[in-house]
Protein backbone atom coordinates (compact mmCIF):
# COMPACT_ATOMS: atom_id res chain seq x y z
CA UNK A 1 0.00 0.00 0.00
CA UNK A 2 1.29 2.85 -0.95
CA UNK A 3 0.50 6.27 1.37
CA UNK A 4 -0.71 9.72 0.00
CA UNK A 5 -1.94 13.26 1.15
CA UNK A 6 -5.17 13.45 -0.21
CA UNK A 7 -3.34 16.75 -2.27
CA UNK A 8 -0.73 14.08 -3.61
CA UNK A 9 -3.43 11.66 -4.66
CA UNK A 10 -5.15 14.47 -6.67
CA UNK A 11 -2.35 15.56 -8.51
CA UNK A 12 -1.34 11.85 -9.12
CA UNK A 13 -5.07 11.83 -10.95
CA UNK A 14 -4.58 14.54 -12.78
CA UNK A 15 -1.24 12.85 -14.06
CA UNK A 16 -3.53 9.61 -14.43
CA UNK A 17 -6.15 11.99 -16.76
CA UNK A 18 -3.02 13.35 -18.97
CA UNK A 19 -2.80 9.59 -19.90
CA UNK A 20 -6.04 8.67 -21.18
CA UNK A 21 -6.19 9.45 -25.11
CA UNK A 22 -7.20 13.04 -26.04
CA UNK A 23 -9.08 11.10 -28.66
CA UNK A 24 -11.61 9.89 -26.12
CA UNK A 25 -11.87 13.04 -23.55
CA UNK A 26 -12.29 15.10 -26.59
CA UNK A 27 -15.98 13.16 -26.96
CA UNK A 28 -16.77 13.27 -23.44
CA UNK A 29 -20.07 15.63 -22.40
CA UNK A 30 -20.76 17.20 -19.51
CA UNK A 31 -18.49 15.32 -17.04
CA UNK A 32 -16.64 16.04 -14.31
CA UNK A 33 -14.04 14.01 -12.27
CA UNK A 34 -14.33 13.89 -8.53
CA UNK A 35 -11.86 12.30 -6.07
CA UNK A 36 -13.58 10.61 -2.38
CA UNK A 37 -11.65 9.10 0.09
CA UNK A 38 -14.25 6.30 0.80
CA UNK A 39 -15.89 3.62 -1.66
CA UNK A 40 -19.58 2.99 -1.02
CA UNK A 41 -20.38 0.60 2.32
CA UNK A 42 -21.76 -1.72 0.00
CA UNK A 43 -18.83 -1.92 -2.33
CA UNK A 44 -15.52 -1.10 -0.03
CA UNK A 45 -13.02 -2.08 -2.56
CA UNK A 46 -14.38 -0.34 -5.70
CA UNK A 47 -11.63 1.84 -7.33
CA UNK A 48 -13.67 4.31 -9.58
CA UNK A 49 -17.95 4.85 -9.82
CA UNK A 50 -19.59 6.77 -12.95
CA UNK A 51 -22.91 7.87 -12.21
CA UNK A 52 -25.24 10.04 -15.10
CA UNK A 53 -26.59 9.42 -18.20
CA UNK A 54 -24.12 7.30 -21.07
CA UNK A 55 -24.58 8.92 -24.61
CA UNK A 56 -26.09 6.26 -26.09
CA UNK A 57 -29.08 6.82 -23.57
CA UNK A 58 -29.44 10.71 -24.19
CA UNK A 59 -32.41 11.81 -26.57
CA UNK A 60 -32.99 15.98 -27.30
CA UNK A 61 -34.63 16.72 -23.96
CA UNK A 62 -31.34 15.77 -22.11
CA UNK A 63 -29.72 18.42 -21.90
CA UNK A 64 -32.06 20.80 -20.30
CA UNK A 65 -31.22 21.51 -17.00
CA UNK A 66 -28.55 18.20 -16.86
CA UNK A 67 -26.03 18.18 -14.08
CA UNK A 68 -22.74 17.26 -15.59
CA UNK A 69 -22.19 13.27 -15.72
CA UNK A 70 -19.80 12.22 -12.21
CA UNK A 71 -16.73 10.18 -12.39
CA UNK A 72 -15.45 9.39 -9.12
CA UNK A 73 -12.08 7.85 -7.80
CA UNK A 74 -11.71 6.33 -4.44
CA UNK A 75 -8.63 7.31 -3.01
CA UNK A 76 -8.28 4.26 0.00
CA UNK A 77 -9.40 1.75 -2.17
CA UNK A 78 -6.61 2.83 -4.78
CA UNK A 79 -3.68 3.43 -2.64
CA UNK A 80 -4.78 -0.15 -0.95
CA UNK A 81 -3.65 -2.06 -4.68
CA UNK A 82 -0.84 0.30 -5.30
CA UNK A 83 3.06 -0.05 -3.97
CA UNK A 84 4.38 3.04 -5.60
CA UNK A 85 2.84 6.76 -6.87
CA UNK A 86 3.63 5.25 -10.47
CA UNK A 87 1.16 2.65 -9.81
CA UNK A 88 -1.39 5.06 -8.51
CA UNK A 89 -1.18 7.11 -12.24
CA UNK A 90 -1.71 4.42 -13.80
CA UNK A 91 -4.05 2.60 -11.92
CA UNK A 92 -6.04 6.08 -12.12
CA UNK A 93 -5.78 5.85 -15.69
CA UNK A 94 -7.05 2.40 -15.87
CA UNK A 95 -10.07 3.33 -13.94
CA UNK A 96 -10.81 6.25 -16.27
CA UNK A 97 -10.67 5.03 -18.91
CA UNK A 98 -13.20 2.21 -17.60
CA UNK A 99 -15.60 4.83 -16.27
CA UNK A 100 -15.59 6.75 -19.40
CA UNK A 101 -16.58 3.66 -21.31
CA UNK A 102 -19.66 3.59 -19.06
CA UNK A 103 -20.22 7.59 -20.33
CA UNK A 104 -20.15 6.20 -23.32
CA UNK A 105 -22.71 2.93 -22.94
CA UNK A 106 -20.32 0.43 -22.64
CA UNK A 107 -21.28 -2.07 -19.78
CA UNK A 108 -18.54 -4.04 -16.98
CA UNK A 109 -19.50 -7.57 -19.67
CA UNK A 110 -18.13 -5.74 -23.11
CA UNK A 111 -15.43 -4.09 -20.81
CA UNK A 112 -14.39 -7.69 -19.39
CA UNK A 113 -14.28 -8.69 -23.12
CA UNK A 114 -11.73 -6.22 -23.90
CA UNK A 115 -9.81 -6.31 -21.09
CA UNK A 116 -11.01 -2.87 -19.15
CA UNK A 117 -12.51 -4.52 -16.07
Amino acid sequence: MVEMTREDFEDAVRDGLDLVPEDLTGMMDNVVVLVEDEAPADEPELLGLYEGVPLTERDHLWAAGALPDRITIFRYPTLAICETRDDVVEEVAVTVVHEIAHHFGIDDERLHELGWA
